[in-house]
This record gives C-alpha cells, sequence and structure tokens, in this order.
C-alpha cells in the first residue's frame, strides 16, 4: 500500500499529521479574508477620522469665528462647524447639531432641519452652548434664517409650495419669534404694507428674508405681489411695513446699518437670473459686486466691507462659500470650502444704528 492510502485507521481518524491540499487551501482562503477584513478595518476607521461626524463642541458667543453648515463628503454632512475668521481655510470644529440652514447672533442661534419619518420643518433656538431652548414646527422647507445683531428677534422663511424663487406658483411663510418675550408670529403676511405710497391689499402677499436692525424693531425683507418683488422697511412694534425700490430680494443689513447687500435679478433665464447688488439706504444707489455668478441667496457680512454667500459648484456638485468686496471692487474668492450658510460670531453683537 502506498504511504497516501495508508492515511487513516480502522476508526477512520488521520494517521497522517499533514494537511490535506483541500485543507490547505480553505486555511489559505480564511487568512485571506481575516487579512482584508483587518486592511478594511483600518482604512475604514481612518477614513472615519478624517471625515468624522462631531470634532468638538461649540459656543456661539467665541468671537472670531465663522458657523457654517458643513457640506463636506462624510459623516460630518450636513452637520454645524466652525472655523477661523482669521483662517477660513483651517482646520474646522463640527458640531453635533444638524442643520439645512442655520444663523448665528450675539450668541443665540438658529436651526432649521427637515426631519422625521414623515418630513416636517423643526426651527431650534439655540443657547450659546448649542443647545436647545425652544422648538418650532414650522411647516414647509428650510429656506432662509436670521437673528438679529442683540440676539433678541429670530426670523426663518421656509417654502411651503414650490422649491425655487424661479417658479411662478411658489409660496412662502415668514415667522418672527421675540426670544424676550416668547412672542411668536407664525405668518407675518398679514403686517399692513404700503406699496407706492398707497395702502396695498392683494392675496398672493408673500414676505421673506426678514433682517432686523439693531433696533429689533426696524426690518427689511422682501415681499412679491403681482410678479414683482419689493423691498421693504417694517417697523415691527407698529406692525407696518412700507416698499422700498422694486426688484431687490433676500437683503442683508450691513453691521453700520447703512447699507444692504441683495440679490437682484438682472435676467429672465433660469441659468443666470440673478447678481448680488449693495444698496445706500441714504441715498438709494446701488453698487453691483464683483461676482457675476447667479447667487441664490441671503448673503451676509463677513465685516463692514466685505460679504460672503453661499454658492453651487456647477455640473461638478456641492457648494463652498465664497466672499466678495461690498463696493464693487476686487475679484470673489473662496473663503471655506465644502460650507453654506455662513455666519459670523460676534459675540457681543454688532454695532450701529438703523435708519
Amino acid at each position: 500500500m502506498s504511504p497516501q492510502a495508508n492515511t487513516t485507521d480502522t476508526t477512520g481518524s488521520p494517521k497522517n499529521p499533514g494537511l490535506s491540499t483541500r485543507t490547505r487551501v480553505l486555511v489559505l482562503v480564511m487568512t485571506a479574508l481575516v487579512l482584508a477584513t483587518t486592511v478594511t478595518g483600518y482604512v475604514m476607521h481612518s477614513r472615519g477620522d478624517t471625515a468624522a461626524g462631531p470634532t468638538g463642541s461649540i459656543q456661539l458667543d467665541r468671537p472670531g469665528r465663522i458657523l457654517f453648515r458643513d457640506t463636506a463628503p462624510g459623516a460630518g454632512f450636513g452637520h454645524a462647524a466652525t472655523v477661523s475668521a482669521a483662517r477660513p481655510g483651517g482646520a474646522r470644529t463640527t458640531g453635533a447639531a444638524r442643520c439645512d440652514r442655520l444663523y448665528t447672533a450675539h450668541g443665540t442661534g438658529i436651526c432649521l432641519q427637515r426631519r422625521g419619518p414623515v418630513p416636517a420643518t423643526y426651527v431650534s433656538v439655540l443657547d450659546r452652548d448649542m443647545h436647545r431652548t425652544r422648538q418650532v414646527k414650522a411647516a414647509g422647507f428650510p429656506n432662509r434664517a436670521r437673528v438679529s445683531a442683540s440676539g433678541a428677534m429670530l426670523s426663518w422663511t421656509t417654502f411651503v409650495q414650490g422649491d425655487s424663487y424661479l417658479r411662478d406658483d411658489f409660496s412662502t411663510r415668514t415667522s418672527v419669534l421675540d426670544t424676550r418675550t416668547g412672542k411668536l408670529r407664525s405668518n407675518i403676511e398679514g403686517i399692513p404694507l404700503t406699496l407706492g405710497g398707497k395702502a396695498y391689499h392683494a392675496a398672493d402677499v408673500n414676505y421673506w428674508g426678514v433682517n432686523f436692525a439693531a433696533d429689533d424693531n426696524t426690518f427689511y425683507a422682501t415681499v412679491r405681489t403681482g410678479g414683482r418683488t419689493y423691498l421693504v422697511k417694517g417697523d415691527y412694534r407698529k406692525w407696518t411695513a412700507r416698499t422700498l425700490r422694486t426688484n431687490a430680494e433676500c437683503p442683508s443689513l450691513s453691521p453700520d446699518g447703512t447699507r444692504v447687500v441683495f440679490k437682484k435679478r438682472v435676467n429672465a433665464s433660469a441659468n443666470r437670473p440673478w447678481r448680488l447688488y449693495v444698496l445706500d439706504l441714504a441715498t438709494m444707489r446701488e453698487t453691483p459686486l464683483a461676482e457675476v455668478h447667479s447667487i441664490d441667496d441671503q448673503a451676509a457680512w463677513l465685516d463692514g466691507h466685505t460679504v460672503m454667500y453661499g454658492r453651487p459648484r456647477g455640473s461638478g456638485g456641492g457648494w463652498d462659500v465664497w466672499a466678495t468686496p461690498a463696493d464693487g471692487t476686487g475679484t470673489p474668492h473662496i473663503l471655506i470650502h465644502d460650507a453654506t450658510s455662513p455666519a459670523v460670531m460676534n459675540g457681543g453683537g454688532q454695532a450701529g444704528q438703523s435708519r
């Protein structure tokens, strides 16, 4: 009998201590799988380190930083994040809060998020440590959000019909919350409007992009009616508003309260319909900014000389925050990669008086 044939005894137990060919193959396969799993786990852990979710805590009253929505691919996508205003291209701190739109001033934050098994929009009021102090359920999809310089007045806009300002059938709902009294106006469309010096009433009036001045009473906003948009100035305590000019959307008041940056419809085409302008409120003189791309955003002020805004990358997908001088000179540049919805964390609020 050959040695290969004499491999078992009468009980069927192996007599040769060596491994069969089949067994050796199985061992090699299992070893390869273990190694592959180990390497994959290491790679995934490494990727998790670079694209992690929360990486630290955010304090909204820390001056010298910019709050924004993180849009970098990975676990941190959609979270609130901050970077140094002096080094916006540096390391970012990503917090736990998820927001579709957010803003902050004077240590108070607002976060709009659409969530839930039956999706709904929730508006969260945040304290300096990003803890929720109040939550409001809102109709529609998150669109605009602002906090007054003192942190007292919060405003937000949602799309309740349609999903773009380019559509003729869109409808918005804008709400205002006074954090000092807790009073919420869930829809400001009932505010008496003066258009062209005359009282105006129409069923198609829509407000959006409310921005309060330093007195927490005067506000600027957009109103749309009859197929046209207007910049309006309002008095919250008197509950009145009047139009200042046509063709102005999503105003944002400068730190000194003398100018607003807004988007102006310059083209009937859906490809590049808007351009950013700055309006001097005393002279009503407008200045086109150097940014020639169409910007569908409520721009914010980085400082008294510079505005910042979200800009899509186009066919490549993704968003970045860009900045450009407010006097129309210079060249736009990327301020923060993979980001939208920027706001300066000013700690003590903005100086300035309303006009």
